[in-house]
């Protein structure tokens, strides 16, 4: 890690305690900025760039979804897959509750609570992603092989 001014959150904390090697890259927030605001800042493929979304079935069960920078989630692919009705993305101050993470920061590692993950199989092809590391302007970067290890995700073909 470079400097010290990278921020410790839960996130690092979880991954410091897995002993699973990364690297910080700050970048410029810009709300509505996504995944694009730090693909083009880092010069980095933006399909590498993770998403982590705090999303919902029908009867209000959270699931971590983690889908491509460059791609959207198909909600019916997913739902179809795991047997639910319905998917969709929880509103902004529930997906803040269940993660402990503000949208637009939000990590899968080290989340307030427990809940099932779903990662886009094309990920799990990749030798190395980049994922928010918890806050806003904060993405990290670590070997796919050892972000699967730690989240241990369902994968599911569901990017559109």
């Amino acid at each position: 890690m470079k400097g010290s001014k990278a921020p410790v959150t839960q996130a690092i904390r979880a991954l410091r305690a897995a002993k699973v090697a990364f690297e910080d890259h700050p970048y410029t927030y810009i709300d509505g900025g996504g995944t694009a605001q730090f693909a083009r800042e880092h010069g980095v493929d933006e399909y590498l760039v993770v998403k982590t979304l705090i999303m919902e079935d029908e009867r209000g069960n959270p699931m971590i979804v983690l889908m491509h920078g460059d791609r959207q989630v198909s909600t019916q692919a997913l739902a179809r897959t795991i047997g639910v009705k319905r998917i969709q993305p929880c509103a902004p101050a529930i997906a803040d509750k269940h993660s402990g993470y503000q949208v637009g920061g939000t990590s899968p590692f080290g989340t307030r609570r427990a809940m099932p993950v779903y990662c886009e199989s094309g990920i799990a092809a990749l030798p190395r992603i980049y994922i928010n590391g918890g806050k806003r302007g904060y993405i990290i970067s670590l070997a796919t092989a050892d972000a699967l290890a730690l989240l241990k995700p369902t994968l599911v073909a569901m990017a559109t």
